[in-house]
């Protein structure tokens, strides 16, 4: 089947928070945004099916997590990832965001250590420092156009407060996909100082070719004993809106602590219509996916060589895993705050690098999950600012 992801769909007066809130948001009418990150592309078509189907059914009470749905997601893993789980491994959970939060309680307590690795998405720290707990920097290192992580001065900053590592797997904003002697010598730290590794690994469908991605809980024996990684379909098949998360927790105790902090906030059952989006996603839409990671990879080559001739100054890190271009314009040689500001004057809506932590200053995240048009679109106002 082909796909047309060509297509451009209006998104206006949809209520959505990229197309319909620049004027609130930021105080200027008519943006061009690529930011947050969702995709412009419809979903696909076996998972709009569903879908409707469901809604036609008109009758929209409370669901439990069923077989068939267990079924999908393990079949899923196995043959995208290699990873073959066992059902009482999956703990239905809200979103990603709110099982962090959910996690936070479980396994921590006020004035506890949670360590992130910044320059990275910006709700990690949120999360953590709203609910009482402190977020302990590992910065990325930059190797070149890359970045690697810090083994040694992870070693350094652990201590006795220290509970939990937050890793964000592809790296959204820098486009890391984690090789395995990574993710060994991570789980080797957190084993040794008793962390529990939660991994957001929501981008984990998103891989770019010649990568692939590893889930942090089929390492190894030693992985499973420490590991909570939570997965979703919303990026994978455009679902962002239908909020729905597993947390895949193949440890006993790990996991009867989770439901128990589920229960205690209320937040057990899931969403019916997710549900179906998902499994009907896992089922049914590996062809989708297919044509939209070739899309992708065909955009990110498109904006990367268009960038090198028009905007020679920017540096455009190469893209492993997700849909968000990172883009270093401290060749400008202008504060950050300026560089929004002629982006926003120049009429595009991007993610300020500033807001991912450290790291972040000079940069801007650049969402290519878009229409080939609207991408050239935006690249020309990018050139068009950097030559000013």
């Amino acid at each position: 089947m082909q796909y047309n992801f060509d297509e451009y769909i209006d998104r206006t007066n949809t209520n959505s928070i990229k197309w319909d809130y620049s004027e609130k948001l930021t105080g200027r009418k008519a943006l061009l945004p690529l930011w947050v990150a969702d995709m412009d592309f419809r979903t696909p078509p076996e998972v709009l099916s569903a879908l409707q189907e469901r809604v036609a059914h008109g009758i929209f009470g409370y669901a439990r997590c069923p077989q068939s749905y267990l079924d999908a997601l393990a079949g899923w893993l196995e043959r995208r990832h290699g990873w073959t789980i066992s059902d009482e491994w999956v703990v239905p959970v809200p979103g990603v965001v709110p099982a962090i939060r959910i996690a936070l309680s479980a396994f921590t307590k006020p004035g506890d250590k949670v360590i992130i690795q910044p320059p990275v998405y910006y709700p990690f720290r949120n999360v953590i420092q709203r609910n009482g707990r402190r977020a302990v920097e590992n910065p990325l290192v930059r190797a070149g156009n890359s970045y690697e992580m810090d083994f040694d001065q992870l070693e350094e900053i652990i201590d006795d407060d220290t509970r939990l590592f937050l890793l964000c797997s592809p790296h959204n904003p820098v486009g890391r996909v984690w090789r395995r002697d990574e993710l060994d010598r991570l789980t080797e730290v957190c084993a040794k100082h008793h962390l529990i590794l939660l991994s957001d690994e929501i981008h984990f469908d998103l891989i770019m070719p010649g990568n692939r991605h590893l889930p942090a809980g089929g390492l190894s024996p030693e992985a499973e004993k420490l590991s909570v990684t939570l997965t979703s379909a919303t990026k994978t098949f455009n679902l962002s809106g239908l909020s729905y998360a597993n947390a895949i927790v193949p440890d006993p105790a790990l996991r009867r602590d989770l439901r128990h902090q589920l229960a205690v906030d209320a937040l057990e059952l899931p969403n019916v219509l997710a549900l179906a989006g998902a499994e009907a996603g896992y089922r049914h839409g590996e062809p989708w996916l297919d044509a939209l990671l070739a899309y992708l990879a065909e955009n990110y080559r498109f904006a990367a060589n268009y960038l090198a001739e028009k905007a020679p100054g920017l540096a455009v890190f190469p893209l492993e895993g997700t849909y968000l271009m990172w883009i270093d314009f401290a060749d400008m040689g202008i504060g950050d705050r300026e560089l929004r500001e002629r982006l926003l004057d120049g009429g595009l809506w991007l993610d300020d690098g500033p807001m991912f932590g450290t790291g972040g200053q000079g940069f801007q995240r650049v969402n290519i999950a878009c229409p080939r048009s609207t991408l050239t679109k935006a690249l020309e106002k990018i050139a068009a600012v950097a030559r000013r």
